[in-house]
């Protein structure tokens, strides 16, 4: 991957925190970007070639930095109906990936609520909450259930699911951790006890 295709040297770099990178001058519809570490996407595609099924949990991740509410109850949605018309033969052979509570092996064992807490994405959080965590239903502002049933989100039982809440990243961070050290926007939330299963 660091290696040039065609005389086999090594093309990669240290930046100033001794990070490997590979630097080049990219050339899209965006424009021209100088000096662009195109390491990160090289090793994401690697990867999905070798784990092709987890490329919708690594858009699910996107969707959840970019806050896009839509995009993450369709990908929800498909996997379910994919789910259901698994046969029993099929679900035997490869355990389903559960989308919500997917820990990214290239980005620190994160979850989709840790991306969303270092995004700023708060409507994403209480999607979360509401779909994976059993946090009681009392919890939630009237317009946030509201906005849940509008979009067709439905909250499933919990029984014998893990809570998003307790699942810790590389850093052995849960969520609750991750927005103490963020502090901002979310230091109500820390002190509200909602993040803490």
């Amino acid at each position: 991957m660091t290696q040039c295709p065609t005389c086999a040297s090594n093309i990669s770099s240290h930046s100033s925190l001794g990070e490997e990178q590979v630097l080049c001058n990219l050339e899209n519809e965006g424009g021209v970007q100088e000096a662009y570490d195109i390491l990160p996407i090289l090793k994401e595609e690697s990867y999905l070639k070798a784990f092709p099924e987890e490329r919708k949990c690594r858009a699910f991740l996107e969707f959840c930095a970019e806050g896009d509410v839509g995009a993450i109850l369709d990908l929800i949605s498909s996997e379910e109906e994919e789910d259901a018309g698994m046969s029993a033969d099929e679900e035997g052979a490869a355990n389903p990936i559960d989308v919500l509570r997917y820990q990214d092996p290239l980005g620190s064992q994160s979850t989709g609520l840790h991306v969303a807490i270092s995004n700023g994405r708060e409507d994403i959080v209480w999607l979360f909450l509401f779909l994976a965590s059993s946090l009681e239903l009392q919890c939630f502002p009237p317009d946030v259930i509201q906005a849940a049933e509008t979009l067709g989100a439905s909250r499933e039982q919990q029984t014998g699911k893990v809570d998003i809440r307790v699942l810790e990243d590389s850093e052995h961070r849960t969520a609750e951790i991750l927005a103490q050290q963020l502090g901002g926007v979310w230091e109500s939330w820390v002190h509200s006890g909602r993040l803490r299963p």
